[in-house]
């Protein structure tokens, strides 16, 4: 029986980490593919554990598998998963200086793109790079790999002497429903929704793909303009033994689209209403769909959605038309007023960093996250991962060839009349700006249950702010202990 050993790359930033700690399960279900056909294997959370390359070592050399594989992975999203790409490299380094006969495996969005760059740098020693949807494409390499076989499977990139091939794509799994990840291989204690204290947290997807634009984003790409969706059924039974063997107490969503079909989203929240199951659902979604719904809002609440995601982006048109959003600043307003009238927590994005950004570019940008007024905002750096539409607009402007810094707070392109290190202080001035206004209005809510979420998600996110931002001789209220987060 062949052993092979699924690890997370040790990476961490400031930003998605900060109030919660999610299980790898794009691994796990990699794990559920490699057990169904009879392989041995394990899955090694460095990146939560917080473990070091050296104890990755460790774990190889006491494991002794036949096949090491990572994916460029953050949890919650993929959209900054090319940040981990020099960590899951190194990886794949360790595994040969370990044992050389190990095979080692790579996926993800940024490989199966990047295929080519990655193979022509000769100290990388990745032996196969599985391209797209992965579940399938390492079934057929478990088996082939033993007959000698692996480089006729499909959805693979391989170097070939001084060929670098790639074959054909491997046809979409058609039935999601069949995937089964092997939530038994992960240490559940080590998933904690940190806002909620003594939270438990899971992430499921009810669907796969996006098909739309947005030029900033790799889920098109990836998934090749595909949408494909679990039933609600199976979704369900999902969540209930997620919660009954593994006491969970938060789901995130990490669906790129998941209300994307109204009648099957609106039957699974009548599901998860009708179970009353006692868990609390983060989720990320579209504003024209919440538009859409507004006449049903009350049953996102009632199923336990407590915190929706949206991408806002900008206030400004010609911004928003360039970053083919397909939304308009009228609409994130609509939307994110809906929410709040349903008492449902909410999160927006404002991008910073522009090649055009100046600093009244930056005030805009400020005065439009307090008019939206969502109850969280976030400000990410634009960043032109090589691989996305907007890459070959903003190529002339980067600055920084690092992957391991395209986390969404370090800036990487300069814009035309602000430096990079006023970027940074833009990117601090945002925060300190949106929340010195925000944390007094919520320490003025009611007592209840959004004021201690708010309060508790606020503690944990200026928990690390001296390391990333300055906020020194801000007006910013620093007293938000006087909440603790209890569901």
């Amino acid at each position: 029986m062949s052993k092979i050993l699924f690890v997370t790359a040790p990476y961490f930033c400031w930003g998605v980490q900060v109030v919660g700690t999610w299980p790898p399960l794009h691994l796990a279900y990699l794990a559920g593919a490699a057990l169904e056909v009879g392989a041995e294997a394990r899955i090694y959370d460095a990146m939560n554990k917080k473990h070091s390359f050296e104890n990755i070592r460790e774990e190889i050399q006491r494991y002794q598998p036949d096949y090491v594989m990572t994916l460029d992975y953050l949890p919650v999203t993929g959209a900054i998963s090319t940040a981990t790409v020099p960590a899951a490299l190194r990886i794949m380094n360790i595994a040969k200086e370990v044992n050389p006969n190990i095979v080692t495996l790579l996926g993800g969005p940024h490989p199966s793109f990047m295929y080519e760059e990655i193979y022509e740098d000769r100290e990388n020693r990745v032996d196969y790079i599985l391209c797209g949807e992965p579940e399938q494409t390492l079934k057929d390499m478990i088996a082939a790999l033993p007959k000698g076989e692996a480089r006729n499977v499909a959805g693979i990139a391989f170097r070939d002497g001084d060929k670098i091939v790639a074959n054909k794509r491997h046809h979409h799994i058609v039935k999601l429903d069949d995937l089964k990840p092997a939530w038994h291989l992960l240490d559940w204690d080590d998933y904690q929704y940190k806002v909620a204290p003594g939270g438990r947290m899971a992430s499921i997807l009810t669907s796969r793909g996006c098909d739309m634009g947005c030029a900033f984003c790799s889920q098109r790409m990836f998934w090749r303009e595909d949408w494909r969706c679990r039933t609600p059924e199976n979704v369900i039974e999902e969540i209930e033994h997620l919660i009954t063997t593994y006491d969970i107490k938060f789901i995130t969503l990490i669906d790129p689209y998941p209300t994307k079909h109204r009648d099957r989203w609106e039957l699974l929240l009548d599901m998860l209403i009708e179970r009353n199951l006692g868990v609390y659902f983060l989720i990320e979604t579209r504003v024209e769909d919440i538009i859409r719904d507004a006449d049903i809002l009350d049953k996102y609440r009632k199923a336990g959605i407590i915190h929706v995601y949206l991408g806002a982006e900008s206030a400004d048109k010609d911004t928003l038309n360039s970053l083919n959003k397909g939304t308009s600043f009228e609409q994130n307003k609509t939307a994110l007023d809906l929410l709040r009238e349903a008492e449902i927590i909410t999160e927006a994005s404002f991008m910073v960093g522009f090649p055009n950004e100046t600093w009244e570019t930056i005030e805009n940008t400020i005065e439009s996250a307090k008019y939206l007024n969502p109850d969280i905002a976030v400000f990410p750096v634009v960043t032109p991962f090589p691989f996305t539409p907007i890459y070959k607009d903003m190529k002339e402007r980067i600055r920084v060839f690092d992957y391991s810094k395209y986390n969404l707070v370090t800036p990487i392109i300069e814009p035309y009349e602000m430096t990079m290190d006023e970027v940074t202080q833009a990117l601090g001035t945002c925060y300190m700006k949106f929340y010195s206004n925000k944390v007094q209005e919520i320490v003025e809510l009611e007592d209840g249950f959004k004021r201690k979420y708010m309060l508790s998600a606020f503690r944990e996110m200026m928990k690390d702010h001296g390391e990333h931002f300055d906020f020194a001789g801000s007006d910013m209220p620093m007293h938000f202990n006087t909440g603790v987060m209890t569901a």
